[in-house]
């Protein structure tokens, strides 16, 4: 057990005693295999608000968590068959009769698209409550345009 390499030493400030053996690839690839390097694109540390769809018989219902949004730092879209929903938000709450000497502000912007193929874009409803969006989004019923093709 002496020999062993702490997990994802390259991020550690400890120095490898065995370098030069030939088997630095096998230990970068089994720490990225274990990090959370595996899904790049839904990483908790940078992702923005969860999402959760749900497909009813008649229509989806997204909920989308916004806790402290308020309903005017949302923008709700459609485009082609795409739905957008975007967050921005400022503090902007300056105090001018106080004397800083140092201040940040932060802006946020989160934005997220669905693609809903078979939805009636027009008659979309959204409410935003207790920190929670919900969109209800009816289906578009469409006609079966399957037929039997006779063989000659």
């Amino acid at each position: 057990m002496a020999g062993l390499i702490p997990f994802n030493w390259r991020n550690s400030n400890l120095t490898r005693t065995n370098t030069g053996t030939g088997f630095e690839d096998f230990y970068n690839m089994l720490d990225d295999f274990f990090s959370d390097g595996l899904m790049p694109s839904r990483n908790l540390m940078r992702d923005s608000f969860k999402l959760d769809i749900l497909n009813n018989d008649n229509e989806y219902l997204v909920e989308a968590e916004l806790p402290g949004i308020k309903k005017e730092e949302i923008a709700l879209n459609t485009e082609d068959e795409n739905l957008c929903i975007t967050v921005t938000r400022a503090d902007n709450d300056a105090k001018n009769d106080r004397n800083y000497i140092h201040r940040e502000r932060r802006i946020t912007s989160m934005s997220r698209r669905i693609r809903l193929a078979d939805a009636k874009l027009d008659a979309i409803k959204a409410k935003l409550e207790e920190g929670v969006l919900t969109i209800t989004i009816p289906k578009d019923v469409k006609v079966s345009s399957s037929h039997k093709i006779d063989i000659e």
